[in-house]
């Protein structure tokens, strides 16, 4: 009798695993799911029931998104839904960011989604970018993304006074991202194409994922004689059920000094 192979859903997992640093001991304990039943899921010797597979899934803290993948892997439809965010459903949760991008101003704030596309920004951040742009007839490629927008020739680039500190921490949050499990193939596909933009050093390929990072990253621009130096913290929805919501997050940019401080209100 032949030993059947690994199921699609047992090499997800295990790729999940793996992600998390877990050995099938350390996932075994901490889902209370015997040994012997994980390494039979793993293999294909045994075929995980729902259930089973959201508890090894909510144990490696996957995301909602992955989490549709791995049921459908095992046979079984997905439970979390898509939304749109300019859909009906989600209006309240529209005012609550709008709410929180309008207590940002005079400074830039921005809702991003996993692909690091621009969902929505206060007029604050409109402002900035409406300054940084003046004067310059082609516009960045593709809707409005932080990395192209940061990558491209065409972009805010040449006003980045920092922008290697700034690129190669960008290039390191994206590619730590992906090592953690959030394997999409359309942010993949846009860190392909920023690498590929003219001037961007081709070290930035081979960058070492591992190697720690400062918490904060300032970044400096500098147009026309003005100054500004921000640095921003990065806030998610918690506990949200909903792949849309959990893909988002709200980036707020906040002044390192008082030139920038005054500097952002001279925009107004």
């Amino acid at each position: 009798m032949s030993t059947p192979g690994p199921s699609e859903v047992g090499v997800l997992i295990r790729r999940w695993r793996a992600a998390r640093g877990l050995s099938q001991l350390g996932l075994s304990a901490a889902s209370t799911v015997s040994l012997r039943h994980l390494s039979f899921i793993e293999t294909g010797r045994s075929s995980p029931s729902r259930a089973m597979v959201l508890k090894l899934a909510e144990v490696l803290d996957v995301p909602l998104r992955e989490r549709n993948s791995l049921l459908l892997a095992a046979g079984f439809a997905p439970v979390y839904r898509e939304s749109a965010l300019d859909g009906p459903e989600l209006g309240a949760v529209r005012a609550a960011l709008d709410a929180i991008l309008a207590q940002q101003e005079p400074y830039p704030a921005l809702v991003i989604d996993r692909d690091w596309n621009i969902r929505r920004g206060n007029a604050a951040a409109a402002r900035f970018f409406a300054f940084l742009r003046a004067g310059h007839p082609t516009e960045v490629p593709g809707p409005p993304n932080v990395l192209r927008r940061l990558f491209h020739p065409d972009g805010v680039r040449r006003y980045v006074t920092n922008w290697p500190d700034v690129a190669v921490a960008l290039v390191r949050r994206v590619r730590r991202e992906a090592v953690g499990g959030a394997t999409d193939e359309r942010a993949r596909a846009v860190l392909e194409e920023i690498l590929g933009y003219p001037g961007v050093p081709d070290g930035l390929r081979t960058l070492d994922v591992t190697v720690p990072t400062l918490p904060m990253i300032p970044i400096r621009y500098c147009r026309d004689d003005r100054r500004f130096h921000y640095f921003s913290t990065v806030t998610t929805l918690g506990t949200a059920q909903d792949i849309t919501l959990q893909e988002l997050r709200i980036e707020c940019f906040f002044p390192a000094d008082d030139e920038t401080r005054a500097n952002a209100r001279s925009l107004e």
